[in-house]
């Protein structure tokens, strides 16, 4: 798009608010739903010229979650206000899906993985969660077991069941991911899950999954009959 050309001079079917209001939110990309977050450019940028600028980079939308507000504000046409819009976007996303977490049921590794892949893939360690399930299999609660590399002395039972029982929660799915973004499960992966399977056992808190996150993609032990 010519740098001359306004958004206010663009063809109204092309313009972002516009479509929003013609055929709804889900129908716009990333760069136009930035593009009315942003809201306005700079003589010489469009707003959507901004957008499509900060998901250039090899990140995208992970950069705008991961970075901080000095960082945006180092991008051409990003000052504080801006930033602190997107930054504020994020952060009400994240509160939301916490929020509903507790209407959620579980029925399928897929389920766990849609209520938490597009927070856990921007994250650049791992971390180990528990999402405590009641007898229906309906969320009682997500909680962050460690934050760092996986290994059996930091995903201590003690530590890992301690929200679940907290919960009277009746199992309970492990999910961690990979900030490489390969789901592929390592052998201390494999070890950490067996040891923890049988903690539960014993608890009476039946572990149904564990669940590798990446860049998209992810890994059931469930699924794969690992444990």
């Amino acid at each position: 798009m010519s740098e001359w050309v306004t958004i206010k001079e663009m063809p109204r079917e092309l313009r972002p608010r516009e479509r929003l209001q013609t055929f709804g939110a889900q129908a716009l990309s990333d760069g136009e739903l930035l593009a009315l977050l942003i809201r306005t450019g700079t003589k010489k940028e469009t707003a959507l010229d901004l957008a499509r600028k900060l998901l250039s980079s090899p990140q995208g939308l992970r950069f705008i979650a991961e970075a901080s507000l000095e960082e945006l504000k180092k991008q051409k046409g990003i000052g504080l206000a801006k930033a602190c819009q997107l930054k504020a976007a994020i952060e009400l996303g994240r509160r939301l899906a916490a929020y509903m977490q507790e209407r959620i049921s579980v029925r399928s590794p897929r389920d766990v993985v849609n209520l938490l892949i597009d927070e856990m893939r921007f994250l650049d360690r791992e971390h180990f969660r528990t999402v405590s399930l009641n007898t229906k299999n309906q969320v009682l609660a997500i909680n962050t077991v460690s934050v760092g590399s996986l290994n059996s002395s930091i995903v201590h039972p003690r530590e890992v069941f301690k929200d679940p029982i907290r919960h009277s929660a009746a199992a309970v799915v492990l999910v961690h991911n990979h900030p490489s973004g390969d789901p592929e499960p390592s052998q201390e992966d494999l070890m950490v899950t067996r040891r923890l399977a049988e903690a539960g056992k014993i608890l009476g808190i039946e572990v149904l999954d564990h669940l590798v996150l990446g860049d998209g993609r992810y890994v059931s032990f469930k699924e794969r009959n690992l444990f």
